[in-house]
């Protein structure tokens, strides 16, 4: 009867999850809050309705798997290169400045650490996560007041697409340096012949998945073999490269992004990711979070977190943008705009806890600065706009 108990499990999960997600979407959060914390409350925390198992843990990495994977097929390949130096030197700052903050952060509370020392890594993982930057509720709000095109608008969306590269680039590099057997000079060579191979062969594949979809376009069959490829550069880049699966999969994606039927290879992943998938990787994140040990200290360490979390994406994207020509007003909307976090920390910090580079403790605060960002962005962009009457 124990393997037919993984039926309740997924059962629990999803009624549960999406109840969570309905109701904080009401409530004008994102809808992944709500499923971590329906995670926490069936977890083991609260109500232990679920436990954490293998196979459930296993489910949760093939949902952050499509997730990235849905992240690089939405990546707009041309907007990326036409926006030039501008964007990239924000995004440059807006992943720079949080992860020596980060960094400094957790040395403040723990004490400094030398170099090659688990709390050394352990520092900067906190600085990696700090990195990631999610604006969909930034784009949203544009949305709403018409500034998604202008300059400020565009700009945040380009440096936005730019800092997660850049992001996952870093969370591959700190990966690679945490294994004993890696030295850094492995770590720079595996990294490098990794992101070459994919150039090489995902030039390749795209030539190939382009001319299968002119013969079939918009046929199930495209899909099918995406998922499969991006299954296979998730494997590939973990066990050849020693690189995280997410990296294989997001580059999976970007390879299939400029294609037609891009997205409509997203929407047929979307249903397998919102429908299951999803759910129990957001779930998980509140099942794996452990509130019995969190102390003084930590609830002390999560108000540490945000607040730096936010005013380092501010200041390293707000004095680049001054440095790039911007008007002062529109240096802090563009700050502001790159400070939310969303799915891409999450995914951050589950890959550090499954490396050994974070405790479930720790998700507490990526939690609370999900939620205090996601509210706080749109609030603030408004009334960053409402007072600047020379706002495009």
């Amino acid at each position: 009867m124990e393997v037919y108990s993984v039926f309740k499990d997924l059962a629990i999960i999803i009624v549960f999850a999406k109840f969570f997600g309905v109701l904080a979407r009401k409530c004008k959060a994102p809808q992944v809050v709500g499923e971590i914390i329906a995670g926490l409350l069936i977890g083991p925390s609260v109500l232990g309705f679920v436990q954490q198992t293998d196979f459930l843990t296993e489910m949760a990495e093939i949902g952050v798997v499509l997730l990235m994977f849905s992240a690089g097929l939405e990546t707009d390949l041309k907007e990326l290169m036409k926006t030039g130096p501008v964007a990239f030197l924000i995004a440059c700052a807006g992943v720079f400045v949080p992860l020596v903050g980060g960094t400094l952060l957790y040395m403040g509370f723990y004490g400094a650490a030398p170099w090659g020392s688990e709390k050394f890594f352990s520092a900067v993982f906190i600085g990696v996560i700090m990195t990631a930057t999610s604006v969909s509720i930034t784009v949203q709000s544009l949305k709403e007041m018409g500034k998604l095109k202008g300059k400020v608008g565009t700009t945040i969306l380009s440096a936005a697409i730019i800092d997660d590269v850049i992001g996952i680039i870093v969370l591959t590099f700190v990966i690679g340096f945490k294994s004993p057997d890696n030295n850094p000079g492995k770590v720079v060579l595996n990294t490098a012949l990794f992101f070459v191979l994919a150039i090489i062969v995902g030039f390749i594949l795209y030539k190939l998945f382009k001319r299968l979809d002119d013969r079939y376009p918009h046929t199930r069959r495209i899909p099918i073999i995406s998922l499969a490829l991006c299954f296979a550069f998730a494997y590939i880049a973990e066990t050849y490269f020693g690189i995280a699966d997410i990296t294989g999969a997001y580059v999976a994606g970007i390879v299939l992004c400029s294609m037609r039927d891009s997205s409509y290879i997203d929407e047929k992943m979307e249903i397998s990711s919102y429908m299951i998938f999803g759910p129990v990787f957001f779930a998980s994140i509140g099942l794996k979070t452990n509130i019995d040990n969190i102390d003084g200290t930590i609830l002390l360490f999560s108000l540490g977190f945000v607040l730096v979390a936010l005013l380092c994406k501010i200041i390293g994207c707000g004095l680049m943008a001054k440095l790039c020509r911007f008007r002062a007003p529109d240096c802090l909307k563009i700050g502001v705009g790159m400070m939310t976090r969303g799915e891409v920390a999450l995914i951050v910090a589950q890959k550090g806890l499954s490396v050994g580079l974070l405790t479930p403790v720790y998700f507490t605060s990526v939690i609370l600065l999900i939620i205090v960002s996601s509210i706080s962005t749109p609030i603030i962009l408004k009334i960053l706009y409402a007072k600047d009457h020379h706002a495009d």
